[in-house]
């Protein structure tokens, strides 16, 4: 892949970590213990007076908990495309190692796999 489209997909990808850093400040913290792990925390830490609003904070935080998973994966699938494009090994398939289609690349420019692997996972 030529530099000038690396960087353009570099910038896409920063961009979208941007983004889903913020998305996850919203709702989760970072783990001390675990960078990589991000923790919901409540929407609102004031006492509770009553105890059908515990029931909803709980709720809630279990909702948030819920939203993290999928914002996390992505984020690590951005991770991982930003450190390919550091190691000079960005936009080859993982499965068959052929370049991933750029289309597919601009649909999702942390993909890992051409479109022949859209279905097979590396994890």
């Amino acid at each position: 892949m030529e530099k000038t489209d690396l960087d353009y997909f570099q910038k896409k990808l920063e961009t979208e970590r941007t983004i889903l850093e913020e998305e996850l400040g919203e709702i989760a913290k970072i783990n001390p213990k675990n960078p990589d792990d991000w923790e919901a925390v409540p929407a609102n830490t004031e006492e509770v007076s009553f105890r059908d609003e515990t029931a909803d904070r709980f709720e809630e935080l279990e909702e948030r908990a819920a939203a993290v998973v999928p914002l996390e994966v992505r984020l690590r699938a951005v991770h991982a495309a930003l450190e390919k494009i550091k190691t000079g090994i960005y936009g080859g398939c993982v499965v068959c190692r052929e370049a991933i289609e750029r289309e597919r690349l601009e649909a999702n420019p942390a993909a890992a796999t051409c479109k022949l692997h859209l279905t097979k996972t590396t994890h």
